[in-house]
């Protein structure tokens, strides 16, 4: 296939994409006037997908290095993603406000003022009284405009006030949006809340509080909470295992549904998709649907800039699409919601299932048998009593009436050393631990095994070369040549099936060798 030195330029990444233009791929049809590769626009890879959401959020391709949480997504990722022209997401979701401050102004440390395509995440946490606030607090005071809210069932105060906050009237009567909102979702009746207006009373109640004003609230009820809806099918971590295309259909519905009920425009919602996002196949297919943007998640995790160590890096490397299992939750456990982790070269899923096993069961460590004592230990590695007393002492301090409630009831001990034991297991994947490999949490999906299979003996096959970069560009380009090939199918064009593979190559990345 020719092609030619992209049009487009910017000065802060590499203009070596392609237009995809050539019909060399293509042998005319028998006996069919198809329409010669000339006479189709070309393809770029800036083009795919919602110009109006890369022009709203300062990017040059509309593609989005999704918030891996508890800083699995560094600000070292944020700030490579900009570069490359894509919007990216902190992963502040289960950090300390401390931590997540720093990491906010490492990011605009590194940035000038006009790459405003970033932001951070913020995660719905109930059963952390406060938490979801303080952040709030942190995101207005430190000037982050972006955020990807998460794990959202139904809209907080917080998450309407962040939005509320931003809203003003222009001079020519339109309503205008400083804070961004990308709701990540999985079901149409939470993707409802976001894409209509904020309900009255959670308005009328911040009002109230002083916390927005009259004419806030009163913007705020004319326009949706979030323009930017992100779906998301089967994804690492926090799932519900949806399938892609009729998420994205759903989610679409949804957003009709909605603008005729409230009067809102539909075609300022934008609907992005994340999860299976790992091959060019998969971005030209979203992109083929409808989506906005596209949005990464556990491919980016075994990139140069994750936060994941590299033991951990090294293990996602090998996986293929089956090398996953559901596993429970440490925000959740006692609910029975599961996330989505690695299986290939650890024991972590097996023993985090066995471990809500015997809590469901009603269970204490006092009343277990000899040999799920003895079990138990091994698994948390040190006494039961010593776990819980640390366990304790961070309950205390995080949810005092959870504390109160298991110093009489040893089924919910157990939960919570438990919990903490999911906890760590990120944690020592995170660190590294040699001693710790066997109970490493990986949050991963089937995406990360077909990226592997992608690029297979390629120089992307050593994670010395997954930079955020590489995998965005790579991905973009392939989608563009994918998307061609398609155009000419569809204009009857006879395609060879090899038309629509593409190998990675490697892009000239500025300050790398």
């Amino acid at each position: 296939m020719n092609v030619i030195d992209t049009i487009i330029d910017n000065p802060r990444v590499p203009a070596t994409l392609t237009q995809v233009e050539d019909a060399v791929i293509a042998r005319p049809a028998k006996g069919a006037a198809a329409a010669g590769a000339s006479e189709l626009p070309p393809i770029y890879p800036e083009w795919l997908g919602d110009r109006a959401f890369a022009a709203t959020h300062g990017a040059r391709f509309n593609y989005v290095v999704g918030e891996m949480a508890r800083g699995i997504a560094t600000p070292q990722m944020v700030v490579a993603a900009v570069r490359a022209g894509c919007v990216g997401f902190y992963g502040s979701a289960g950090l300390p406000p401390d931590v997540i401050e720093g990491g906010v102004r490492e990011i605009r440390g590194q940035l000038v003022p006009d790459q405003i395509a970033w932001g951070a995440n913020l995660i719905h946490t109930p059963q952390q009284p406060g938490y979801e606030a303080a952040v709030v607090d942190l995101f207005l005071r430190e000037g982050v405009h972006r955020v990807s809210a998460s794990a959202y069932m139904r809209l907080s105060p917080d998450i309407v006030r962040f939005t509320a906050l931003g809203l003003a009237r222009a001079a020519d009567g339109r309503i205008e949006r400083r804070h961004h909102v990308f709701a990540k979702v999985s079901r149409a009746e939470v993707a409802e809340q976001f894409i209509a207006p904020a309900p009255a009373k959670i308005l009328q109640e911040l009002v109230a509080a002083g916390q927005i004003t009259p004419e806030q609230a009163e913007l705020a009820g004319q326009v949706p909470v979030a323009v930017e809806i992100t779906a998301e099918a089967d994804s690492g971590g926090h799932t519900d295992n949806r399938a892609a295309a009729p998420l994205f259909s759903s989610i679409s519905l949804a957003r009709d549904r909605v603008a005729a009920k409230t009067g809102i425009d539909p075609d300022t919602v934008r609907i992005g998709l994340a999860g299976g996002i790992a091959t060019p196949h998969g971005v030209a297919a979203a992109f083929q649907m409808g989506a906005a943007y596209v949005l990464t998640g556990s491919i980016n995790q075994s990139a140069v800039e994750s936060g994941l160590s590299l033991p951990a890096r090294q293990l996602l490397a090998k996986a293929g699409p089956a090398d996953v299992a559901m596993a429970p939750a440490a925000d959740m456990f006692e609910q029975g919601v599961e996330v989505q982790v690695l299986k290939r070269g650890t024991l972590f899923a097996m023993r985090a299932k066995k471990l809500h096993a015997l809590y469901r069961a009603g269970a204490a460590f006092e009343t277990m048998d000899e040999k799920d004592r003895v079990w138990l230990e091994d698994v948390i590695g040190e006494p039961f009593e010593k776990a819980w007393a640390d366990t304790r002492d961070y309950i205390r301090k995080a949810n005092p009436r959870e504390a109160d409630k298991a110093e009489t009831d040893g089924n919910k001990r157990l939960a919570l050393v438990a919990r903490r034991y999911l906890f760590q297991g990120a944690q020592w994947a995170r660190d590294g631990d040699p001693s710790r490999v066997a109970d490493y949490q990986i949050w991963c999906g089937p995406a990360q095994g077909a990226f592997n299979e992608w690029v297979a003996g390629t120089f992307l096959e050593d994670i010395s070369n997954r930079t955020v970069a590489q995998i965005a560009w790579n991905l973009m380009e392939g989608a563009a040549r994918i998307s061609r090939a398609a155009q000419l199918r569809a204009s009857g064009v006879a395609v060879p099936p090899s038309a629509f593979s593409y190998t990675p190559q490697h892009f000239a990345e500025p300050g790398r060798a």
